[in-house]
Protein backbone atom coordinates (compact mmCIF):
# COMPACT_ATOMS: atom_id res chain seq x y z
CA UNK A 1 0.00 0.00 0.00
CA UNK A 2 1.36 3.02 -1.07
CA UNK A 3 1.60 5.73 2.20
CA UNK A 4 0.81 9.56 0.74
CA UNK A 5 2.18 12.62 2.21
CA UNK A 6 -0.50 15.61 3.35
CA UNK A 7 1.06 17.37 0.29
CA UNK A 8 0.27 14.71 -2.40
CA UNK A 9 -3.23 14.21 -0.81
CA UNK A 10 -3.97 18.33 -1.33
CA UNK A 11 -2.21 17.31 -4.89
CA UNK A 12 -4.96 14.40 -5.01
CA UNK A 13 -7.83 16.55 -3.89
CA UNK A 14 -7.10 18.94 -6.53
CA UNK A 15 -7.27 16.37 -9.44
CA UNK A 16 -10.57 15.08 -7.98
CA UNK A 17 -12.29 18.43 -8.00
CA UNK A 18 -10.83 19.09 -11.19
CA UNK A 19 -12.23 16.12 -12.20
CA UNK A 20 -15.91 16.98 -11.15
CA UNK A 21 -15.72 20.54 -12.47
CA UNK A 22 -14.79 19.07 -15.83
CA UNK A 23 -17.87 16.44 -16.06
CA UNK A 24 -19.50 18.80 -14.97
CA UNK A 25 -18.53 21.34 -17.54
CA UNK A 26 -19.04 18.24 -20.19
CA UNK A 27 -22.48 17.40 -19.26
CA UNK A 28 -23.94 20.95 -19.45
CA UNK A 29 -21.86 22.05 -22.98
CA UNK A 30 -23.54 18.22 -24.37
CA UNK A 31 -25.97 18.30 -27.15
CA UNK A 32 -27.97 15.21 -27.38
CA UNK A 33 -27.01 13.74 -29.90
CA UNK A 34 -23.57 13.44 -28.86
CA UNK A 35 -23.75 11.61 -25.41
CA UNK A 36 -21.25 9.03 -26.73
CA UNK A 37 -18.77 11.81 -27.23
CA UNK A 38 -19.41 13.34 -23.77
CA UNK A 39 -19.26 9.93 -22.02
CA UNK A 40 -15.82 8.93 -23.80
CA UNK A 41 -14.43 13.00 -22.42
CA UNK A 42 -16.18 11.87 -18.73
CA UNK A 43 -13.82 8.60 -18.92
CA UNK A 44 -10.58 10.52 -20.00
CA UNK A 45 -11.35 12.73 -17.16
CA UNK A 46 -11.88 9.80 -14.68
CA UNK A 47 -8.48 8.50 -15.68
CA UNK A 48 -6.43 11.24 -14.81
CA UNK A 49 -7.89 12.09 -11.44
CA UNK A 50 -6.61 8.84 -9.81
CA UNK A 51 -3.59 7.99 -7.75
CA UNK A 52 -1.47 6.21 -10.30
CA UNK A 53 -3.10 7.79 -13.42
CA UNK A 54 -0.28 6.26 -15.50
CA UNK A 55 -2.00 2.77 -14.89
CA UNK A 56 -5.43 4.02 -14.37
CA UNK A 57 -8.22 2.56 -16.76
CA UNK A 58 -11.66 3.05 -16.96
CA UNK A 59 -14.77 1.12 -18.26
CA UNK A 60 -18.71 2.42 -18.72
CA UNK A 61 -20.89 -0.65 -19.72
CA UNK A 62 -24.43 0.01 -19.66
CA UNK A 63 -27.59 -1.20 -21.93
CA UNK A 64 -26.87 1.40 -24.20
CA UNK A 65 -22.78 1.95 -24.19
CA UNK A 66 -19.95 -0.04 -24.18
CA UNK A 67 -16.97 2.98 -23.89
CA UNK A 68 -13.34 1.54 -22.60
CA UNK A 69 -9.91 2.89 -22.38
CA UNK A 70 -7.08 1.22 -24.49
CA UNK A 71 -5.48 -0.76 -22.35
CA UNK A 72 -8.04 -1.84 -20.07
CA UNK A 73 -6.45 -5.33 -18.51
CA UNK A 74 -7.50 -8.61 -18.03
CA UNK A 75 -8.51 -9.68 -14.47
CA UNK A 76 -7.33 -6.14 -12.74
CA UNK A 77 -8.03 -4.93 -9.79
CA UNK A 78 -11.02 -2.09 -9.62
CA UNK A 79 -13.50 0.44 -8.09
CA UNK A 80 -17.11 -0.12 -9.20
CA UNK A 81 -19.87 2.30 -9.16
CA UNK A 82 -23.81 1.64 -10.57
CA UNK A 83 -24.45 3.89 -13.21
CA UNK A 84 -28.41 4.34 -12.41
CA UNK A 85 -31.77 6.21 -14.61
CA UNK A 86 -34.90 6.68 -12.44
CA UNK A 87 -33.57 5.08 -9.81
CA UNK A 88 -32.97 1.60 -12.28
CA UNK A 89 -29.63 0.48 -12.52
CA UNK A 90 -28.62 0.42 -16.42
CA UNK A 91 -24.97 0.13 -15.94
CA UNK A 92 -21.74 0.61 -14.15
CA UNK A 93 -18.47 2.73 -14.00
CA UNK A 94 -15.44 0.61 -13.43
CA UNK A 95 -11.78 2.28 -13.04
CA UNK A 96 -8.89 -0.46 -12.86
CA UNK A 97 -5.10 -0.92 -11.80
CA UNK A 98 -3.52 -4.00 -13.36
CA UNK A 99 -2.35 -6.58 -11.26
CA UNK A 100 0.12 -7.40 -9.23
CA UNK A 101 1.60 -4.25 -9.59
CA UNK A 102 -1.57 -2.76 -7.74
CA UNK A 103 -3.80 -4.01 -5.20
CA UNK A 104 -7.66 -2.61 -3.82
CA UNK A 105 -5.41 -0.77 -1.11
CA UNK A 106 -4.27 1.59 -3.89
CA UNK A 107 -7.67 3.22 -3.79
CA UNK A 108 -8.16 6.09 -2.01
CA UNK A 109 -11.55 6.30 0.26
CA UNK A 110 -12.18 10.18 -1.50
CA UNK A 111 -11.86 7.99 -5.22
CA UNK A 112 -14.34 5.83 -3.95
CA UNK A 113 -16.98 9.14 -3.62
CA UNK A 114 -15.11 10.49 -6.52
CA UNK A 115 -16.64 7.68 -8.55
CA UNK A 116 -19.98 7.61 -7.03
CA UNK A 117 -20.47 11.15 -7.54
CA UNK A 118 -19.28 10.68 -11.61
CA UNK A 119 -22.12 7.74 -11.81
CA UNK A 120 -24.33 10.57 -10.25
CA UNK A 121 -24.04 12.77 -12.70
CA UNK A 122 -23.44 10.12 -15.67
CA UNK A 123 -27.08 8.60 -14.95
CA UNK A 124 -28.52 12.69 -14.76
CA UNK A 125 -27.18 12.95 -18.42
CA UNK A 126 -28.81 9.64 -19.29
CA UNK A 127 -32.33 10.91 -17.15
CA UNK A 128 -31.68 13.73 -19.78
CA UNK A 129 -31.43 12.45 -23.21
CA UNK A 130 -34.33 9.98 -22.17
CA UNK A 131 -36.61 12.54 -21.37
CA UNK A 132 -35.41 14.68 -24.71
CA UNK A 133 -35.92 11.18 -26.63
CA UNK A 134 -39.45 10.73 -25.41
CA UNK A 135 -40.19 14.23 -26.11
CA UNK A 136 -39.13 12.81 -29.86
CA UNK A 137 -41.16 10.33 -29.99
CA UNK A 138 -44.08 12.12 -28.93
CA UNK A 139 -43.80 14.97 -31.00
CA UNK A 140 -43.44 12.65 -34.08
CA UNK A 141 -46.01 10.94 -33.28
CA UNK A 142 -48.72 13.87 -32.49
CA UNK A 143 -47.03 15.39 -36.14
CA UNK A 144 -48.03 12.33 -38.08
CA UNK A 145 -51.60 12.31 -36.78
CA UNK A 146 -52.08 15.42 -37.52
CA UNK A 147 -50.49 15.06 -40.78
CA UNK A 148 -52.82 11.70 -41.29
CA UNK A 149 -55.98 13.77 -40.10
CA UNK A 150 -55.34 16.76 -42.70
CA UNK A 151 -54.78 14.17 -45.44
CA UNK A 152 -58.18 12.66 -44.28
CA UNK A 153 -59.76 15.70 -44.93
CA UNK A 154 -58.00 16.35 -47.68
CA UNK A 155 -59.02 12.98 -49.40
CA UNK A 156 -62.41 13.14 -48.20
CA UNK A 157 -62.76 16.58 -50.45
CA UNK A 158 -61.40 14.88 -53.48
CA UNK A 159 -63.65 11.43 -53.11
CA UNK A 160 -66.96 13.67 -52.72
CA UNK A 161 -65.82 15.90 -55.61
CA UNK A 162 -64.85 13.06 -58.21
CA UNK A 163 -67.81 10.80 -56.95
CA UNK A 164 -70.03 13.01 -59.77
CA UNK A 165 -68.15 13.20 -62.78
CA UNK A 166 -67.15 9.93 -62.31
CA UNK A 167 -70.79 8.70 -62.23
CA UNK A 168 -71.50 11.07 -65.34
CA UNK A 169 -68.93 9.44 -67.38
CA UNK A 170 -69.76 6.14 -66.24
CA UNK A 171 -73.63 6.50 -67.09
CA UNK A 172 -73.18 8.21 -70.61
CA UNK A 173 -70.55 5.70 -71.73
CA UNK A 174 -72.92 2.80 -71.15
CA UNK A 175 -75.79 4.55 -72.72
CA UNK A 176 -73.53 5.54 -75.67
CA UNK A 177 -72.16 1.65 -75.17
CA UNK A 178 -76.03 0.42 -75.76
CA UNK A 179 -76.07 2.96 -79.13
CA UNK A 180 -73.02 0.82 -80.97
CA UNK A 181 -74.78 -1.97 -82.13
CA UNK A 182 -71.51 -3.31 -84.36
CA UNK A 183 -68.34 -4.64 -83.69
CA UNK A 184 -66.26 -1.71 -83.95
CA UNK A 185 -63.26 0.22 -82.98
CA UNK A 186 -65.76 2.87 -81.51
CA UNK A 187 -67.15 0.22 -79.24
CA UNK A 188 -63.93 -0.68 -78.15
CA UNK A 189 -63.00 2.78 -77.51
CA UNK A 190 -66.36 3.40 -75.59
CA UNK A 191 -65.59 0.12 -73.24
CA UNK A 192 -61.92 1.49 -72.56
CA UNK A 193 -63.51 4.64 -71.30
CA UNK A 194 -66.41 2.33 -68.93
CA UNK A 195 -63.24 0.02 -67.57
CA UNK A 196 -61.36 3.18 -66.82
CA UNK A 197 -64.22 4.98 -65.21
CA UNK A 198 -64.97 1.80 -62.77
CA UNK A 199 -61.03 1.71 -62.12
CA UNK A 200 -61.26 5.54 -60.92
CA UNK A 201 -65.02 4.98 -58.90
CA UNK A 202 -62.33 2.12 -56.96
CA UNK A 203 -59.53 4.56 -56.38
CA UNK A 204 -62.28 7.12 -55.22
CA UNK A 205 -63.70 4.29 -52.81
CA UNK A 206 -60.66 3.78 -51.17
CA UNK A 207 -59.74 7.36 -50.87
CA UNK A 208 -63.32 7.29 -49.24
CA UNK A 209 -61.99 4.21 -46.75
CA UNK A 210 -58.86 6.24 -45.57
CA UNK A 211 -60.69 9.06 -45.01
CA UNK A 212 -63.60 6.94 -42.80
CA UNK A 213 -66.29 8.61 -45.32
CA UNK A 214 -67.78 4.83 -46.25
CA UNK A 215 -71.02 4.01 -43.94
CA UNK A 216 -69.42 0.81 -41.94
CA UNK A 217 -72.40 -1.87 -41.04
CA UNK A 218 -71.17 -3.14 -37.64
CA UNK A 219 -72.24 -6.44 -36.32
CA UNK A 220 -70.39 -8.91 -33.30
CA UNK A 221 -68.90 -11.89 -35.29
CA UNK A 222 -66.41 -14.38 -34.97
CA UNK A 223 -63.72 -12.98 -36.86
CA UNK A 224 -61.57 -16.51 -37.21
CA UNK A 225 -63.22 -17.30 -40.66
CA UNK A 226 -63.34 -13.95 -42.00
CA UNK A 227 -59.55 -13.92 -41.68
CA UNK A 228 -59.20 -17.80 -43.24
CA UNK A 229 -61.37 -16.46 -46.03
CA UNK A 230 -59.47 -13.61 -46.77
CA UNK A 231 -56.49 -15.71 -46.81
CA UNK A 232 -57.81 -18.29 -49.19
CA UNK A 233 -58.70 -15.71 -51.60
CA UNK A 234 -55.08 -14.78 -52.48
CA UNK A 235 -53.86 -18.05 -52.31
CA UNK A 236 -52.82 -18.06 -56.21
CA UNK A 237 -50.76 -15.18 -55.37
CA UNK A 238 -48.82 -17.09 -52.36
CA UNK A 239 -48.49 -20.09 -55.08
CA UNK A 240 -47.09 -17.94 -57.84
CA UNK A 241 -44.29 -16.99 -55.30
CA UNK A 242 -44.52 -20.81 -53.64
CA UNK A 243 -44.64 -18.60 -50.03
CA UNK A 244 -45.29 -20.70 -46.99
CA UNK A 245 -48.35 -19.23 -44.83
CA UNK A 246 -48.74 -19.48 -41.50
CA UNK A 247 -52.19 -19.01 -40.10
CA UNK A 248 -52.67 -19.17 -36.42
CA UNK A 249 -56.50 -18.71 -34.91
CA UNK A 250 -57.71 -20.03 -31.92
CA UNK A 251 -59.31 -23.01 -31.30
CA UNK A 252 -62.18 -21.09 -29.60
CA UNK A 253 -64.27 -18.09 -31.56
CA UNK A 254 -63.26 -14.67 -31.12
CA UNK A 255 -65.67 -12.02 -31.32
CA UNK A 256 -65.34 -8.42 -32.25
CA UNK A 257 -67.66 -5.77 -33.35
CA UNK A 258 -66.84 -5.13 -37.02
CA UNK A 259 -67.50 -4.16 -40.17
CA UNK A 260 -67.09 -7.46 -42.30
CA UNK A 261 -66.24 -6.29 -45.36
CA UNK A 262 -63.40 -3.59 -44.11
CA UNK A 263 -61.72 -6.14 -41.95
CA UNK A 264 -61.37 -8.24 -45.02
CA UNK A 265 -60.01 -5.58 -46.95
CA UNK A 266 -57.53 -4.84 -43.85
CA UNK A 267 -56.23 -8.26 -43.81
CA UNK A 268 -56.48 -8.42 -47.94
CA UNK A 269 -54.42 -5.68 -48.24
CA UNK A 270 -51.78 -6.55 -45.49
CA UNK A 271 -51.34 -10.04 -46.58
CA UNK A 272 -50.69 -8.90 -50.28
CA UNK A 273 -48.55 -6.02 -49.39
CA UNK A 274 -46.31 -9.23 -47.64
CA UNK A 275 -46.57 -11.16 -50.51
CA UNK A 276 -45.46 -8.63 -52.77
CA UNK A 277 -42.45 -8.09 -50.40
CA UNK A 278 -41.51 -11.27 -49.80
CA UNK A 279 -38.78 -13.77 -51.48
CA UNK A 280 -39.49 -16.42 -53.47
CA UNK A 281 -40.50 -19.18 -50.94
CA UNK A 282 -40.58 -17.01 -48.36
CA UNK A 283 -42.85 -17.48 -45.09
CA UNK A 284 -45.75 -15.23 -44.12
CA UNK A 285 -47.87 -16.03 -40.67
CA UNK A 286 -51.01 -14.72 -39.80
CA UNK A 287 -51.48 -14.75 -36.11
CA UNK A 288 -54.43 -13.63 -33.76
CA UNK A 289 -54.47 -12.83 -30.19
CA UNK A 290 -57.05 -12.11 -27.68
CA UNK A 291 -56.70 -10.74 -24.64
CA UNK A 292 -59.01 -8.87 -21.83
CA UNK A 293 -59.16 -5.68 -23.55
CA UNK A 294 -58.15 -6.45 -26.98
CA UNK A 295 -57.34 -8.51 -30.26
CA UNK A 296 -54.45 -8.18 -31.97
CA UNK A 297 -53.56 -9.57 -35.18
CA UNK A 298 -50.49 -9.47 -36.59
CA UNK A 299 -49.10 -10.07 -39.93
CA UNK A 300 -45.11 -10.92 -40.69
CA UNK A 301 -42.96 -11.48 -43.72
CA UNK A 302 -39.36 -12.24 -44.67
CA UNK A 303 -38.70 -9.13 -47.01
CA UNK A 304 -36.25 -6.31 -46.98
CA UNK A 305 -38.41 -4.62 -44.33
CA UNK A 306 -39.19 -0.64 -44.50
CA UNK A 307 -36.16 1.98 -44.25
CA UNK A 308 -36.59 3.69 -40.73
CA UNK A 309 -36.43 7.28 -42.61
CA UNK A 310 -40.13 6.34 -44.41
CA UNK A 311 -41.77 4.56 -41.67
CA UNK A 312 -43.59 7.73 -40.79
CA UNK A 313 -44.90 8.00 -44.13
CA UNK A 314 -46.25 4.71 -44.60
CA UNK A 315 -49.65 4.84 -43.95
CA UNK A 316 -50.67 8.17 -45.83
CA UNK A 317 -52.03 8.03 -49.16
CA UNK A 318 -50.55 7.62 -52.70
CA UNK A 319 -46.96 7.14 -51.14
CA UNK A 320 -45.40 3.84 -52.22
CA UNK A 321 -42.30 2.11 -52.26
CA UNK A 322 -43.15 0.01 -55.25
CA UNK A 323 -42.72 0.93 -58.66
CA UNK A 324 -44.59 3.31 -60.49
CA UNK A 325 -47.49 1.27 -62.20
CA UNK A 326 -47.25 -1.42 -59.40
CA UNK A 327 -48.97 0.39 -56.87
CA UNK A 328 -51.86 3.46 -55.75
CA UNK A 329 -49.89 3.90 -52.85
CA UNK A 330 -53.42 3.46 -51.18
CA UNK A 331 -53.36 0.31 -49.94
CA UNK A 332 -51.99 0.87 -46.28
CA UNK A 333 -53.59 4.24 -46.36
CA UNK A 334 -56.98 2.23 -46.65
CA UNK A 335 -56.10 0.23 -43.60
CA UNK A 336 -54.91 2.80 -41.41
CA UNK A 337 -58.53 4.51 -42.32
CA UNK A 338 -60.43 1.21 -41.46
CA UNK A 339 -59.09 0.45 -38.21
CA UNK A 340 -58.89 4.17 -36.92
CA UNK A 341 -62.57 4.26 -37.93
CA UNK A 342 -63.03 0.96 -35.79
CA UNK A 343 -60.97 2.89 -32.55
CA UNK A 344 -58.40 0.45 -32.97
CA UNK A 345 -54.27 1.29 -34.17
CA UNK A 346 -51.83 0.02 -36.37
CA UNK A 347 -48.26 -0.18 -35.94
CA UNK A 348 -44.97 -1.21 -37.74
CA UNK A 349 -41.86 -2.53 -36.28
CA UNK A 350 -38.90 -4.50 -38.13
CA UNK A 351 -38.90 -8.82 -38.03
CA UNK A 352 -35.79 -10.50 -37.22
CA UNK A 353 -33.39 -10.98 -38.44
CA UNK A 354 -35.15 -9.28 -41.66
CA UNK A 355 -38.93 -8.22 -42.83
CA UNK A 356 -41.46 -6.71 -41.80
CA UNK A 357 -44.32 -7.23 -39.02
CA UNK A 358 -47.62 -5.12 -39.47
CA UNK A 359 -49.60 -5.84 -35.27
CA UNK A 360 -53.30 -4.11 -35.98
CA UNK A 361 -55.23 -3.79 -32.42
CA UNK A 362 -58.80 -3.77 -31.84
CA UNK A 363 -60.21 -2.67 -28.64
CA UNK A 364 -63.26 -5.38 -27.68
CA UNK A 365 -65.38 -2.55 -26.19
Amino acid sequence: MHMITAEEKLKERIKELTCLYEVTSIIVNCDYDQVEDALKGIMHCLQKAWLFSDAAQVKLTSDQYNIVTTDFPDNPVSLESSVKVFNKKVGEIQVAYPRPKYSEDDFLKEEEKLLRNVCLEVGNLLERKQIKDNEIIIKRKMERADRLGILGEITAGIAHELNTPLANILGFAELLKTRITQDTQASKDVDKIINSAIFSREVVKKLMFFACEMPQQMSLVNIGPIIANAVNLMEPSLKKKKIVHELNLSDQPIFLRVDTIQLTQVIFNLVLNAIYFSPVKGKIKIAVKETDRNIEISITDEGPGIDPKISDRIFEPFYSTKPVGEGSGLGLSVVHGIVKSHKGTIKYRSNKPKGAIFTVDFPKN
